[in-house]
């Protein structure tokens, strides 16, 4: 854990950070004001986590070798599903290799180029979310009454 100096002001203000790691990611950082003697702390934010969960890695490195796999039994280029994406050679790389920091939008371009983009729509369909179906159902009333005039 340490402070570091993030700038100064007119107003002879300083304002600090304190950054906490773990594992070399940054966890948490408090911002703090030093101001005619006195340190006010400004806040805590959480940033966005930089790398997602391994499970997430996983799946994304299995759709990105889906992907290559049906592109090449497609019999397409890199160059041409690229072009028919509206995207870079490079970023359809990156997809192939299941890259997270790609965005969904891009994923979705790439898979409608080769003509998979149904299947993305049916990812969270409600129909086919067990989970969430036998949640709703234990919810449900035991007994349903007329309601009195």
């Amino acid at each position: 854990m340490s402070f570091a100096e993030i700038g100064k002001n007119h107003h002879s203000e300083q304002a600090l950070y304190h950054a906490q790691e773990t594992d070399n990611v940054l966890e948490k950082v408090t911002f703090v004001t030093h101001y005619m003697g006195y340190w006010i702390t400004k806040g805590t934010f959480m940033p966005t986590p930089t790398t997602p969960p391994s499970a997430v890695r996983r799946t994304l490195r299995k759709l990105g070798q889906d992907i290559a796999d049906a592109r090449k039994r497609r019999g397409l280029t890199m160059e041409t599903v690229a072009d028919r994406a509206f995207t870079s050679r490079k970023t359809l790389s990156r997809i192939e290799d299941g890259d997270h920091g790609v965005s969904i939008g891009i994923y979705a371009s790439v898979l409608n180029a080769l003509g998979l983009l149904e299947g993305l729509g049916e990812l969270a369909d409600p129909a086919s979310d067990e989970l969430g179906l036998s949640l709703s159902s234990a919810e449900l009333p035991k007994r349903v009454r007329p309601k009195r005039k």
